[in-house]
């Protein structure tokens, strides 16, 4: 595959924030479904200059709402793939949340099955592993409505705000699409490092099903419990950030000492056994 795509294409996908200057690794981070970018504005200030975070923004919101959102993941992931691709020669990870986190996790699968660059780690918080399917295919306005509802991190005044709604309400029809819709199932795991976050109160992405995420990877595991819901409260977030910011910090001095970042399978029931 070879990168067609043009610079000013690339930016509209991927927001920085202000963060300038060169890093030892890159964190892509991608957001919920019905979320923004801006859901990492204040990541870059919050992680040191070793870390550069770079926020992915999706078709169909914020200062891209006049493109269609994307509803099949196979196509969103052929997207990211030649966005990302000139990127991929210096270290790097994803943190995905939610609907992000099954984004990056089916995107390094296309990477690996490409033969591209793997990340140095995956970080996923708040969505059950794929093998779990309680979605469908297609979602009613009632029913997304609920959604958000339920699932917290939507202001309230949004549910007041006729035309607010109405502009809302499409995109999210599309992400929900997107997630409920595929149904990857790999016949190997990856030897990705998996390090998932699961809010103490959460339902959909509970600390149990998060620690299925375990049988996704031949390389280490982790869980960690933080404060809040499905979105994780401020502390629960600074939790997230100081974990992600130390786990990638210690990859990589392993790979300045030349040691490899998979670790046997063995060593995955002990990493993957702790809820810290």
């Amino acid at each position: 595959m070879t990168a067609r795509m043009r610079p000013d294409e690339r930016a509209r996908w991927l927001k920085s924030f202000g963060r300038r200057g060169p890093a030892d690794v890159r964190l892509f981070c991608f957001h919920h479904a019905g979320g923004t970018a801006s859901a990492y504005r204040d990541w870059p200030r919050l992680m040191p200059a070793a870390v550069e975070p770079v926020a992915v923004q999706l078709p169909g919101r914020a200062d891209r709402f006049r493109e269609p959102a994307l509803d099949q993941m196979p196509v969103l992931v052929d997207h990211l793939v030649e966005v990302l691709l000139p990127l991929l020669d210096e270290p790097y990870a994803f943190y995905g949340l939610s609907m992000g986190a099954r984004v990056a996790w089916a995107l390094t699968h296309s990477l690996r099955d490409e033969g591209l660059p793997p990340p140095a780690a995956l970080f996923l918080a708040s969505v059950a592993v794929p093998g779990h399917r309680e979605g469908k295919a297609d979602w009613t306005e009632g029913e997304v409505l609920e959604y958000l509802r339920q699932m917290g991190g939507t202001p309230p005044e949004i549910f007041s705000e006729p035309a607010l709604l109405a502009g809302l309400l499409p995109t999210l029809r599309a992400d929900l699409k997107l997630v409920d819709s595929f149904h990857l199932r790999p016949a190997t795991p990856l030897r990705t490092p998996i390090h998932v976050f699961a809010g103490i109160d959460d339902v959909e992405g509970s600390p149990k099903r998060m620690n299925d995420w375990q049988a996704e990877t031949l390389g280490r595991f982790d869980l960690d419990v933080v404060t809040g819901g499905h979105f994780f409260d401020r502390a629960g977030e600074h939790q997230v950030i100081r974990a992600v910011t130390e786990d990638l910090l210690r990859k990589l001095a392993a790979v300045s000492l030349g040691l490899s970042i998979v670790e046997p399978t063995g060593a995955r029931e002990r990493a993957g056994g702790s809820l810290r």
